[in-house]
């Protein structure tokens, strides 16, 4: 009978990536605290920390902070706005390198993917060489480090990379998988958050090896079918694949005003653009989903969310816009401000046909660019969407809906906060 082959899972995932490509592109932040986020505004900024390097992590600074904690705790900090475009540009060179190790490559986020490296054995050499090869070329090709984690599913590699950071490297000897994390905090365990940490602690587990030695049908009287993930994965059994089209589990957007805001019609104004910008950005990346979320954050730091499901995925603005103003109508904020809101959207759908076209007016047609306002006027009856990203493709951002044009709201202070 033929052993089932040795799986070899990697696990890459950048160091500080936000502040670290601040750092490789301005040598002057280099070994210096560097927060990218909201302007702190000399400690009155609203807004939140989005990535901390290393050294300001020193000084206790961390990503979801208030940036006004962070500028107390580290004025002298280099304090930056995120370049998202410059991240996704690095990211996509990261995943291209990745590539050159394995033909499956699951990217989970913009800084952190799987490889499925089965079989490789013969052209990389052993774990720790083919992890020291993924490190040494990321390094040589952006000057960036990557904490890599090797084991036989994707639950352990992926606290293999973590147990590691920053710039380390962790194998799990295939066999070894519960020995390796038994004696972990259950913060490690995947599939672990807060509340189920608590709910875990509340019943004497403090460890992943106590789950681990715990009974399943406790465990799954408890937590249901989670229950039971939970065990198998405190016992290192994970036989979840790597997939090649990812795993993107949502996408979203919000803005943190300048200053709490009252008003219900302003609000939803933001809401507006919030959901312009989220569907133009899903359309481009062919995402449909099903579920629309909305965040609240008061005065005061209280956050809520509110979610609605539909039977169909979309990605058209007056669908996702009309769902976040039903949302935040039944919200009852007791007469309090707002500080923060924003929308998600999520369980995916397929991708769109489409998805690996240009955007093109006339299909097929080969039309030179000083025909394409005639082009655009005999577009009668087409899609508003469509429509507007064809022509923000051609004009460039300039081009954007006539509700945006300037008007009282942008005389407001809090449109385009942190």
């Amino acid at each position: 009978m033929n052993e089932k082959r040795k799986r070899i899972i990697v696990h890459v995932d950048m160091d500080a990536f936000y502040s670290s490509i601040e750092q490789m592109d301005r040598a002057e932040y280099r070994n210096r605290p560097v927060v990218v986020g909201a302007d702190p505004r000399g400690g009155r900024g609203r807004g939140v920390v989005s990535a901390a390097s290393y050294e300001a992590r020193k000084y206790g600074i961390h990503s979801a902070m208030p940036i006004s904690q962070a500028y107390r705790l580290c004025p002298e900090a280099v304090y930056v706005r995120p370049r998202m475009r410059r991240y996704e540009s690095v990211s996509k060179h990261i995943m291209k390198i990745l590539e050159q190790f394995s033909p499956l490559v699951e990217q989970i986020s913009i800084d952190e993917a799987f490889l499925d490296c089965t079989g490789t054995e013969a052209l990389t050499g052993p774990e720790n060489i083919l992890a020291m090869s993924i490190k040494e070329r990321i390094r040589q090709e952006t000057t960036l480090t990557a904490s890599v984690g090797v084991a036989s599913n994707k639950s352990i590699a992926k606290i293999a990379s973590e147990l590691c950071k920053p710039d380390g490297l962790l194998v799990c000897p295939s066999g070894e998988e519960g020995k390796f994390i038994e004696n972990l905090s259950l913060k490690c365990l995947w599939g672990a958050g807060e509340k189920t940490v608590k709910s875990l602690n509340s019943l004497g587990y403090t460890t992943i090896g106590d789950v681990a030695k715990s009974s399943r049908a406790v465990l799954e009287k408890i937590f249901g079918k989670h229950g039971l993930k939970l065990w198998r994965l405190a016992n290192g059994i994970d036989e979840r694949p790597v997939k090649k089209e990812g795993s993107r589990k949502s996408i979203g957007e919000e803005i943190t005003f300048s200053r709490d805001v009252e008003s219900d019609s302003y609000i939803e104004h933001v809401l507006f653009r919030i959901s312009d910008r989220l569907t133009r950005k899903m359309r481009i990346l062919g995402l449909k989903g099903r579920t629309v979320s909305i965040k609240i954050r008061l005065q005061g730091f209280e956050t809520f969310t509110r979610s609605r499901t539909l039977d169909f995925p979309v990605n058209d603005m007056k669908t996702i816009r009309s769902m976040s103003l039903e949302l935040f109508r039944h919200f009852d904020r007791n007469d309090k401000k707002v500080r923060l809101v924003g929308i998600s959207v999520s369980n995916f759908g397929v991708k769109p046909a489409h998805i690996n076209e240009q955007f093109e007016l006339f299909r097929g047609d080969r039309i030179e660019n000083s025909m394409n306002e005639e082009k655009i006027a005999g577009q009668r009856g087409t899609d508003p969407d469509a429509l507007l990203d064809k022509m923000k493709k051609l004009y460039g951002e300039k081009v954007t809906r006539a509700a945006f044009l300037p008007n009282l709201y942008e005389k407001e202070r809090g449109w385009g906060g942190d």
